[in-house]
């Protein structure tokens, strides 16, 4: 096969190289950065191996041994300036495609070894059991000593994760571990198991002293201290595997800019909730009304504000805001509107925002492009995009989260 040389132009979203053949056709070389000369056989589009003949002077040598096999992190042999510059450029980017312009801020980058969950996969072998992470672009498991991202109290339950592989794993199946550090303990929600049947039920019980709770599938087999997560003056044990933001700097920083953006409105919403991340910390100075799609949630968010003191009133009701987004009329008693979706965005939702003309809005997203569709919604309305926040919760990836304050000229001042 023949080697081709390329000089790559920029990133692509999800932060392989970009280079331009002579057809005119688009090259895309992973682990590289902008004005590096590489070389390498080029087949359908991509150039898997990539040598790089002349480095960026952004390049550096990657922290992590697992790095050129495991996926989890695309970017580490970038600076964290380029990174942070870059991540700020992809929501730039995705505004400027809707013709929004605004006032970014400088990206707040959560530092390493903060993450507080994690997913890894596991299967059974003849030897014993694997367990790590995916390859980049790839089913392969990279089995992982070390991992600059995690806490080293998640990574040291590896060899327990094993363990337990080899005792609930059917010989072709995966095992998905989803792994929560919590306030007071680890909690782990297991998915792709056998059936819990007699045997593996008395077996299990062995990894007490390892996790605060295990829940193998949709069922708890054992939980001594709920695990708990402080979300401003509540504590709040969300159900097995629930989605919580990343890591707490990152969760400290959206919340930080959604307090700026509500201001002193004394009665907020907050759609898409969650089990309370925004609700319970807002709730110390405004009427908070909460909703969000899973009844789980709600109920993990509900139980806790029986609890918590010094709050202003919290309601919470569950609602499937993509089928039955909350409407104008009903918005518009409110103040002030937080809207943390997922990485589809919420277009219904934000087409009623739109038309409730409540005067602030804080907006939270995880996909800038979304997040972009979705503003140009209120834009048309005549709302303004007052700043936006980049957030770099995933450390090393493509990944970028983002908070925005959107208000009514004149009314949201």
């Amino acid at each position: 096969m023949i080697e081709e040389h390329f000089t790559i132009t920029r990133l692509g979203h999800r932060g392989d190289g970009i280079s331009i053949s002579d057809t005119g056709g688009q090259i895309l070389a992973p682990l590289t950065l902008p004005h590096e000369v590489v070389t390498g056989v080029v087949q359908q589009g991509r150039m898997d191996a990539p040598k790089i003949m002349t480095p960026s002077p952004d390049r550096v040598r990657p922290i992590c041994a697992h790095y050129k096999s495991c996926g989890g992190c695309g970017l580490q042999h970038a600076s964290d300036a380029f990174v942070r510059d870059w991540k700020a450029e992809q929501i730039g980017t995705s505004l400027a495609a809707h013709g929004i312009e605004t006032r970014l801020r400088p990206t707040l980058t959560s530092p390493p070894k903060s993450r507080r969950r994690a997913s890894f996969a596991a299967r059974r072998t003849k030897s014993g059991a694997l367990v790590g992470f995916h390859a980049r672009k790839s089913d392969v498991i990279v089995p992982i000593t070390e991992c600059h991202l995690l806490p080293d109290t998640m990574v040291a339950t590896l060899p327990i994760l094993a363990e337990m592989t080899r005792m609930g794993a059917s010989r072709n199946a995966i095992l998905s571990f989803s792994l929560t550090q919590s306030e007071n303990g680890l909690d782990l929600h297991v998915t792709g198991g056998k059936p819990l049947d007699h045997g593996l039920r008395a077996a299990l019980p062995a990894f007490r002293d390892d996790f605060l709770r295990l829940t193998w599938g949709d069922e708890v087999v054992f939980m001594e201290t709920p695990p708990y997560h402080l979300m401003g003056r509540a504590r709040v044990t969300p159900p097995a595997g629930a989605f919580l933001q990343a890591t707490k700097a990152g969760e400290a920083a959206l919340l930080a800019a959604a307090r700026e953006a509500v201001g002193r409105a004394a009665r907020v919403i907050d759609l898409f909730s969650g089990c309370g991340t925004f609700t319970f910390p807002l709730a110390e100075t405004a009427h908070l009304h909460a909703v969000e799609g899973q009844a789980e949630m709600i109920a993990a968010l509900t139980h806790a504000a029986r609890f918590a003191e010094g709050l202003k009133p919290i309601t919470a009701e569950t609602r499937d805001l993509f089928r039955r987004p909350v409407l104008a009329d009903e918005l518009s008693k409110f103040d002030a509107i937080l809207i943390d979706p997922p990485r589809a965005g919420a277009e219904a939702q934000m087409r009623e925002i739109s038309r409730s003309r409540v005067p602030i809005i804080a907006s939270l997203s995880c996909n800038p492009v979304s997040f972009a569709r979705d503003t140009k919604i209120l834009l048309d309305a005549g709302y303004r995009l007052d700043w936006v926040q980049p957030i770099d919760q995933f450390r090393w990836s493509p990944h970028v989260e983002l908070a925005a304050r959107l208000s009514l000229p004149h009314m949201g001042d």
